[in-house]
């Protein structure tokens, strides 16, 4: 979503809606719509600003990300 390149689903960092907030969804069990972002900060911004997440959830207005930024970077490689 983020960058829009391609790459096999178990290197993608499943998102799912949660009320107004995305939520990673690491076992991929969790109900609802999934929306797929590399788990890197520069991936998880350009989704943000391109405003893909309420696209892909069919959801009115901006989503809350900020829990979802802070454990992409907890994930990041130091």
């Amino acid at each position: 979503m983020g960058c829009r390149e391609r790459a096999a689903k178990s290197d993608l960092l499943r998102i799912v809606m949660n009320k107004d907030e995305c939520v990673p969804d690491h076992r991929g069990t969790l109900p609802g719509r999934g929306a797929y972002v590399h788990p890197a900060v520069v991936c998880l911004d350009l989704a943000v600003r391109r405003r893909a997440f309420p696209r892909a959830f069919k959801a009115q207005g901006q989503l809350d990300t900020v829990a979802l930024r802070h454990h992409v970077e907890r994930m990041a490689p130091q």
